[in-house]
C-alpha cells in the first residue's frame, strides 16, 4: 500500500542503521573499527537517504513520474521510494548492469530501460526522458537535497558517539554524492576536523583524477568491475568539499577490492558490492595502518568508522565470475 504523499514527508524511507565494532577490522587497522552498515537499508544501499527524500520532496511538489539513471543502487531506491509515494518510476540503465538489479527494479514496479554502456549514457537518456511534462530527473549524486538526505548519516554517527567524535572516517566515492552529503552532516554536527579516506578504485577514479586536475574532468572509459562507482565525472562539489574539511584521496586496484569483499564476507558474512570494497580495502589493505604510521590521520587514530555503502548488484556467482576475471583463483 503506498504512503499518503502527506504522510511521506514525514516519515524517512530510510532506517537509522546499526553502528557495530569489527573485531577482524580492528586487528588489520590497528584501532578500533565501527561499521556503519548502509547495506541493510531498506533498498540494499546508504542511496535511499538522499534519494528517499528527494523524491519526498518532488513528490510534495506535484511530480507525476520519476526517472532515475543509475549503475543500480540509485535507481533501487528511486523505485522503492516511488513505490511507497505511488508515483509511476522509469529507472534507466547501462546494458553492462546485473540482470537480478533488473528484476529487483521491475519487482519495486519500475519500468527499466536499458541504454549504453555506462552510467553517463543513462544519464542522458533520463534527462530526455524528464522533459516530459510532470516527470523529474533524480540524479543519482548531483543534487543539494540528496547531500542534504545522506547528511542524515552523520546525525546518527552523532548520536552514537556522543559526546565523542571518530578519529576518522572512510567512505567509497563514486559520483560524490555519499561524500557530499557526510561533508554537509559533518558541517552540521561541528566535525570538519575529522579526516575523510575517500576510496576509489582504479578504472573509476573520477575525483581522484579531478583532484590531479584541479577540476572535474571526464574519465576516458570505466574499466573498473566496480560499476557502481563508475561515474565518468565528479560532481563538483565533490571538489568544493575538499577546501572545507580533511579529505584524503586513495585509489585501490580491482583486486583489493574484490578481496576485501571477499574477507568482509568471512570476517562479518555480509556480502557487499566492489564498490563499496574500495572502503573496506582501505583497511585490508594496510592503507590505514601506513597512513597512520604518516601521521596523516592524526596522532592519535581514535575510533575508524566505515560507511559499508552496501550494493545488491552482487552474488556469489558474481563474486566469482569476478576473481576468475583477475585472475584471482
Amino acid at each position: 500500500m503506498a504512503v499518503r504523499k502527506e504522510d511521506a514527508k514525514v516519515r524517512a524511507f530510510h532506517v537509522v542503521t546499526p553502528l557495530l565494532e569489527s573485531t577482524a577490522l580492528t586487528q588489520a587497522a590497528g584501532a578500533r573499527v565501527l561499521l556503519k552498515l548502509e547495506n541493510v537499508q531498506p533498498s540494499g544501499s546508504f542511496k535511499i537517504r538522499g534519494i528517499g527524500y528527494f523524491c519526498q520532496e518532488m513528490a510534495q511538489k506535484g511530480c507525476k513520474h520519476l526517472v532515475c539513471s543509475s549503475g543500480g543502487n540509485a535507481g533501487l531506491a528511486a523505485a522503492y521510494a516511488a513505490r511507497k509515494l505511488g508515483v509511476p518510476a522509469t529507472i534507466v540503465l547501462p546494458r553492462t548492469s546485473s540482470p537480478q538489479v533488473v528484476e529487483r527494479l521491475r519487482d519495486e514496479g519500475a519500468h527499466v530501460e536499458l541504454i549504453g554502456k555506462v552510467w553517463d549514457d543513462a544519464s542522458l537518456k533520463a534527462q530526455e526522458l524528464a522533459k516530459r511534462e510532470g516527470w523529474v530527473n533524480v540524479h543519482p549524486f548531483d543534487h543539494p537535497l540528496i547531500w542534504q538526505g545522506h547528511a542524515s548519516l552523520v546525525r546518527e554517527l552523532k548520536a552514537a558517539l556522543d559526546p565523542h567524535k571518530p578519529g576518522s572516517i572512510i567512505l567509497s566515492v563514486g559520483g560524490g554524492g555519499l561524500l557530499a552529503g557526510v561533508v554537509a552532516g559533518m558541517k552540521e554536527v561541528g566535525w570538519l576536523d575529522v579526516p575523510i579516506l575517500a576510496m576509489e578504485t582504479k578504472g573509476a577514479h573520477c575525483f581522484n583524477a579531478a583532484l590531479l586536475a584541479g577540476e572535474p574532468i571526464p574519465l576516458p572509459d570505466i574499466t573498473s568491475v566496480a560499476k557502481c562507482l563508475g561515474a565518468k565525472t565528479v560532481a563538483a562539489r565533490a571538489l568544493e568539499c575538499t577546501r572545507e574539511c580533511h579529505i584524503i584521496s586513495e585509489v585501490v586496484d580491482d583486486r583489493d577490492a574484490v578481496e576485501a569483499v571477499e574477507r568482509f564476507l568471512e570476517d562479518e558474512r555480509m556480502l557487499v558490492e566492489p564498490a563499496c570494497g574500495a572502503a573496506l580495502a582501505a583497511i585490508y589493505s594496510g592503507l590505514v595502518r601506513r597512513l597512520q604510521e604518516e601521521g596523516r590521520l592524526g596522532s592519535t587514530p581514535g575510533v575508524v568508522v566505515v560507511i559499508v555503502c552496501g550494493g545488491s548488484g552482487i552474488n556469489m556467482a558474481d563474486l566469482q565470475a569476478m576473481k576468475a576475471q583477475l585472475g584471482m583463483g
